[in-house]
């Protein structure tokens, strides 16, 4: 049995904070964080090069932290030092933290 992947709460986040969103398309068109890189968990390990640096460790972030631990399990696999956001955008969401949409509507997570 695996560990679980190393996780901090999403509302814990800085509202700003630099993270990657691992969801797909159309629920990145409708909601995510302002501060968020979108790739989607299919497509990591070929995008790998394009995460972002940052001081520190890296969040990632889903719709409820299941995605994002899957990416962290593998991340760390490869020697990155990234966490999962748990609760990932449902909870970050509630917190009313900050969000922006690309579909022209008021941000939203389904």
């Amino acid at each position: 049995m695996n560990p679980e992947p190393p996780g901090t709460p999403a509302t814990g986040l800085a509202d700003d904070a630099v993270m990657v969103d691992v969801r797909e398309q159309d629920e990145w068109d409708r909601g995510h964080a302002t501060g968020a890189i979108h790739i989607p968990l299919a497509e990591l390990p070929a995008r790998v090069g394009e995460l972002p640096e940052v001081d520190g460790t890296l969040p990632i972030m889903c719709r409820s932290g299941n995605r994002s631990g899957r990416a962290v399990e593998w991340l760390v696999a490869q020697g990155f030092d990234a966490v999962n956001a748990e609760g990932g955008m449902l909870a970050w969401q509630s917190a009313g933290k900050p969000m922006v949409s690309e579909d022209g509507q008021e941000p939203s997570v389904r």
